[in-house]
């Protein structure tokens, strides 16, 4: 038996137990899964490279979270229960000491929100990760980014800021000395997927998406395909003390907000009419949700602090910039 195989058996087969709706997983040309009536599969695909989103040398547990988290993150902006996920390792060296602490991360994480890994590849070269997550919805109430309407309030889930703040304590020794520099690193990397939130929104939000390139860049996502345009207040935005702390000013804090990729939480909308059930549905999930805004008509494109227009210049996270 190859290297290969033998990793494949003693990192990824047998670590879960396995789902009823999953008829065959690992150890075949294909898995198969069964999907339950009147239900379809949302499917994302992310791939994760050593030197783009985390260093060669960070800890492989933190890697792991980070990865499936992020793609999990998707199939909560489409309000979808997770369910499988495949898993594509390119590394230049079997490496059991850098897999060994990934696989415990990876499959802890997996395990919490019950999705199991199906299948998969591990080939050498650059270290990379590769998944495909699945996850089940209702096709009629999937949470999509073309439903917003002028009117609609704009929410956000969570705190927004900190994992740009915790990738500039990565990228730079100058900024481990800052206030809570070592939390935010750490806040940088384990974001909480946040599935519940997605799931109590459907019938309620109209458009939602996931913030994973910033907040301005997202949101514009959901703009372009509703054809709709909007008006943000930053004095709204929901930062965290230690951001403010470590960045010395509240204002730059809110701009951290307004570009900081890697976030992973959910920005939506919703009509007028559900806003008083909005609350009550969230109540459950134990996740902050704040307004930031409206929805305004196409075209029309503001962010202010308390009606004073700003004519701050942003933008978020480009792969390839």
């Amino acid at each position: 038996m190859s290297g290969e195989f033998n990793l494949i058996e003693k990192y990824f087969v047998g670590r879960q137990k396995q789902r009823n709706d999953v008829l065959l997983a690992a150890g075949d040309d294909c898995a198969l899964v069964q999907v339950p009536q009147g239900l379809s599969v949302a499917i994302s695909t992310d791939t994760l490279v050593a030197g783009t989103h985390f260093l060669e040398d960070a800890d492989p547990a933190l890697v792991a979270h980070k990865a499936l988290a992020s793609n999990i993150s998707d199939l909560a902006a489409m309000g979808a229960t997770p369910a499988w996920v495949s898993f594509a390792l390119t590394m230049p060296e079997p490496d059991e000491v850098w897999l060994a602490p990934f696989c415990e991360s990876f499959f802890s994480l997996a395990d919490y929100f019950g999705i199991q890994l199906i299948g998969g590849d591990t080939t050498k070269g650059p270290l990379s990760l590769t998944l495909t997550v699945q996850g089940l919805v209702n096709p009629e109430k999937a949470l999509r980014r073309n439903g917003a309407r002028v009117g609609d309030r704009i929410y956000v889930t969570g705190n927004l800021g900190d994992s740009k703040a915790g990738l500039d304590v990565i990228l730079s020794a100058q900024q481990e000395d800052k206030p809570y520099a070592s939390e935010l690193e750490q806040r940088h990397y384990l974001s909480s997927p946040r599935v519940l939130v997605g799931q109590a929104l459907l019938g309620l939000a109209s458009s939602a998406i996931d913030i994973s390139d910033g907040l301005i860049s997202d949101l514009k996502h959901i703009l372009k395909r509703s054809n709709v345009g909007a008006s943000i207040d930053v004095s709204t935005l929901p930062v965290s003390n230690e951001l403010v702390q470590f960045l010395g000013s509240a204002e730059q804090a809110q701009q951290y907000a307004l570009s900081s990729g890697e976030e992973y939480e959910l920005c939506f909308t919703v009509p007028e009419q559900n806003l008083g059930a909005i609350e009550s549905a969230l109540a459950h999930c134990g996740t902050q949700i704040t307004c930031i805004g409206q929805i305004r008509p196409e075209g029309m494109f503001e962010i202010h602090t308390q009606g004073k227009a700003l004519d701050w210049t942003l933008s978020g996270y480009d792969h390839f910039n």
